[in-house]
């Protein structure tokens, strides 16, 4: 499967690309980078600290994935919706990892998948996925009785919050619940708050050093506690469950897949 890797010079985009090397199946076939980019004209290869490629970066998006088979996308909602329409035009498959997505984004996305087959998570390991399967049984499970919080901390960098991941496990929560977690969750906390409200379920973000992702989903009852967690030592977690999303998506009909579906936890 011919991929290429948008974001190609950043910290994912070369976990990415080395991860291609190493995949059985799966073959380097372009590198996108925003224009004036100092990685631009490099061998991706090289620049991910891999062996030669022959491919060279570039900021044409639209002849880099001419003969490709699929996108690997971490980027910026504004990048990702632009590869989504280019995506849908060649008929390929597109991997969204990319996080701040927002509502029309989403949307977006949907329209594309009526001609491509798209695959988008908040995270894209196999953990932290299942993580996700495990957090909506126990919401399920425990009922309104455990109060719901979930705690996230990252690198400095980072420039959106809460995470992708946190608000994939609030939503697994949320559908454990059968309650909207728009309406249901609460993003921050400071001053005279009032009580927790009945069903909420909360967010804290913290950030700090070169933390790659850490989550820990807390369900607070009257005199027990259960906590489930995940934590990332390595990106490049991301990055294979990133390949083998877009190997499992190669062939298949457009539609608008996630993690869940690639790794079949839904049953």
């Amino acid at each position: 499967m011919r991929l290429v890797v948008a974001g190609a010079a950043g910290r994912m985009g070369r976990a990415l690309i080395r991860i291609i090397q190493e995949t059985q199946g799966a073959i380097l076939a372009g590198a996108i980078e925003r224009p004036g980019s100092a990685a631009i004209g490099q061998d991706a290869g090289l620049l991910a600290g891999g062996g030669k490629t022959g491919v060279t970066i570039t900021a044409d998006a639209l002849s880099a994935i001419v003969g490709a088979d699929g996108i690997l996308d971490f980027t910026t909602p504004q990048t990702t919706i632009a590869l989504a329409t280019l995506a849908a035009q060649a008929r390929i498959v597109h991997i969204v990892g990319t996080t701040g997505l927002q509502p029309e984004d989403f949307a977006r996305l949907e329209a594309a998948a009526r001609h491509a087959v798209v695959i988008q998570s908040g995270n894209m390991s196999l953990g932290v996925n299942l993580l996700a399967a495990l957090v909506e049984k126990a919401a399920r499970t425990l009922g309104p009785e455990f109060d719901i919080e979930i705690v996230e901390m990252h690198h400095r960098a980072k420039v959106d919050a809460p995470s992708g991941t946190a608000l994939l496990l609030g939503a697994a929560a949320a559908k454990g619940r059968a309650i909207d977690l728009e309406h249901n969750s609460v993003r921050s906390r400071d001053g005279h708050t009032g009580a927790r409200p009945e069903g909420a379920i909360g967010f804290a973000s913290l950030r700090g050093g070169s933390v790659v992702g850490d989550h820990r989903v807390i369900f607070a009852g009257s005199g027990e506690r259960l906590e489930l967690a995940h934590i990332a030592e390595d990106r490049s977690i991301f990055a294979r469950g990133a390949v083998k999303a877009a190997l499992w998506g190669h062939g298949r009909d457009p539609g608008l897949y996630s993690m869940i579906d690639v790794l079949g936890l839904d049953g």
